[in-house]
């Protein structure tokens, strides 16, 4: 048994990476309310669902037909419990997921003086930890008006560094003894595509933007293999209770590769792996005279996309806008890479077979990756699949270039009701037509793939679903729906969790639904998603998730016939 934290409770759970007692050739899941999607992207419906030894799905359909064509199967009876396949997180960082459940969170601060005082208390804790690290923090939640500053940090905390990133990830909050240690002081000059936040007199004030954020990292320890270990470990478990049976991983170190691959062959990756390269600078030079892989290990780990930067978050007004913040006039963001640069990293990337996809938030940044695209060979683009990640505010013109361009929107629905009580200040009310912007690119026929950017945001994918459909905070506000004109349709979002989600990664043709040859990645849930209030999905519970026809996480076990 393991004790797993789910909100302010601890629930007692099972993790079985193999059940023996179900080893027969066949398997039959019976008396299941089954959903899944056919090759057609069509809700079906079905009760009972049989596979091999193999993992390998062999028939979906009802138990009456089913019963006479595999009657020597194993039968497991769900007894009317809701089954769906495995859901996809099309956009996470995974070692980030593990590390972060250890370190401090000031996710829930709603002020600067209870901040510090988190701050504080952990410190107080964790005496021996030799750097204070975590984040989550948010000053839109806040009452002080501001940017938060080093001396707000040196105030409770000052022998030790400390590094609290914002919860977007694209801004860092230091106190003065980690400026110290990383040699910032009143004559370091920004860094390209990143900025030291100043004060009148033109002193670091300890916020540092995008890549400014690199000067303090830069002297951080790393982790050990042994914490990385532990990270990888929790990471899995969470994206299972949550029902994940696989994710993209945007950001692949060397590090972390070497684990995916060895947990990989050895059946430990409880969650299938889509892995993009961390940029193009030496770990790429070196990993890719192999050329991308393209499955390993069952296919639960893959390595065939490139992650790269075109800007940073619109909360720290890092996002590269076309024009000034309508909130911050004296800005308009940052743009990482000049047009010509970006375009040669994306030529590199795509030139050696790989997938690219690319952060772009700010209407700048997207249309600056679309041309380097447009760039690139039309039917090597095609085969391809590029992406964008994010492609969260663009000009309302530049979204059918995402069609005409056959490049992937991938997106996180949760991004719209977090980013909602900040976004339209930011960009205005005419830039914010054309910011997640969901129903104008389903609309034109593009597929989006849905993730969530955990940790950055929680990794449930029902808190994604349920913001993709409502518009709405898990609070239920507005009541109306966040421009709710541009909310999905429950299909669509279910779709865009699971077989668009794997189209996204070249996938589709083993995973993402739920048919003859792919592989049973399957989930079992305690409330019928299609049926219940929309505003109660973020509510629904796992109750278990299967990977290759292996239960990898349950809180109730199964019922043997």
């Amino acid at each position: 048994m393991i004790l797993i934290k789910t909100g302010l409770s601890l629930i007692a759970v099972t993790v079985l990476m193999s059940i023996s007692a179900y080893a027969t050739a066949d398997t039959m899941i019976e008396n299941a309310n089954g959903y899944t999607l056919n090759r057609q992207q069509k809700l079906i419906r079905f009760d009972s669902i049989v596979f091999d030894d193999s993992g390998k799905i062999t028939a979906v359909g009802r138990s009456k037909n089913l019963l006479r064509q595999f009657p020597l199967a194993q039968r497991i009876n769900l007894h009317g419990k809701t089954l769906l396949p495995g859901l996809i997180d099309a956009h996470g960082h995974v070692l980030a997921l593990g590390h972060h459940q250890a370190q401090l969170s000031l996710r829930e601060t709603r002020t600067l003086a209870e901040a510090q005082g988190h701050i504080s208390d952990y410190a107080q804790r964790f005496p021996s930890q030799q750097w204070i690290l975590g984040g989550e923090w948010n000053q839109v939640n806040w009452d002080s008006g501001r940017f938060p500053t080093a001396h707000d940090i040196d105030a409770v905390v000052s022998d030790r560094p400390v590094w609290l990133s914002r919860v977007d990830g694209h801004a860092a909050w230091v106190n003065s003894r980690a400026m110290q240690l990383a040699g910032i002081g009143r004559d370091t000059p920004d860094p390209v595509g990143g900025k030291i936040e100043r004060d009148a007199q033109g002193n670091p004030t300890g916020m540092l933007i995008d890549n400014a954020m690199d000067l303090i990292q830069a002297v951080i320890p790393p982790a050990s293999d042994a914490g990385n270990r532990m990270a990888l470990d929790a990471a899995l478990l969470t994206l299972a209770q949550f029902g994940l049976t696989s994710v993209h991983d945007a950001g692949v170190s060397a590090e972390a590769d070497r684990l995916f691959r060895e947990y990989a062959a050895n059946a430990k990756l409880s969650v299938r792996i889509y892995g993009m390269i961390s940029g193009t600078d030496d770990f790429f030079e070196r990993i890719s005279t192999e050329g991308p892989l393209l499955s390993g290990g069952q296919d639960r780990y893959a390595l065939r996309a490139v992650k790269l930067f075109a800007d940073g978050a619109l909360g720290s007004r890092g996002a590269a806008l076309a024009a000034p913040y309508s909130d911050a006039p004296d800005t308009s963001g940052l743009l990482f890479q000049t047009k010509s640069a970006m375009a040669v990293m994306i030529k590199k990337a795509a030139d050696k077979g790989y997938q690219v996809n690319v952060h772009a938030i700010g209407d700048a940044a997207n249309r600056q990756i679309l041309d380097g695209f447009a760039a690139l060979p039309a039917t090597e683009r095609k085969a391809a699949r590029h992406r964008i990640e994010h492609a969260q505010v663009l000009a309302v013109e530049d979204i059918p270039r995402f069609k005409s361009l056959n490049i992937i929107p991938s997106m996180q629905p949760v991004h719209a009701t977090s980013d909602m009580t900040m976004a339209e200040q930011r960009v205005g009310h005419e830039r914010i037509k054309g910011a997640y912007a969901w129903r104008h690119y389903l609309k034109q026929g593009s597929r989006i793939a849905c993730g969530s950017d955990f940790p950055v945001e929680s990794a449930n994918p029902f808190w994604g679903i349920h913001a993709a459909v409502t518009r709405r905070s898990r609070d239920g506000e507005p009541l109306q729906g966040w421009y709710a004109d541009q909310a999905m349709t429950l299909t669509e979002a279910f779709r865009c969790f699971t077989l668009d989600a794997a189209y996204a990664a070249h996938q589709e043709n083993i995973i993402g639904s739920l048919e003859k040859g792919k592989w049973a990645d399957f989930i079992v849930v305690d409330r019928d998603m299609f049926t219940i209030p929309a505003q109660q999905i973020h509510q629904i519970q796992v109750v278990q998730t299967w990977l290759a026809g292996k239960v990898v996480y349950q809180n109730e076990a199964p019922s043997l016939k």
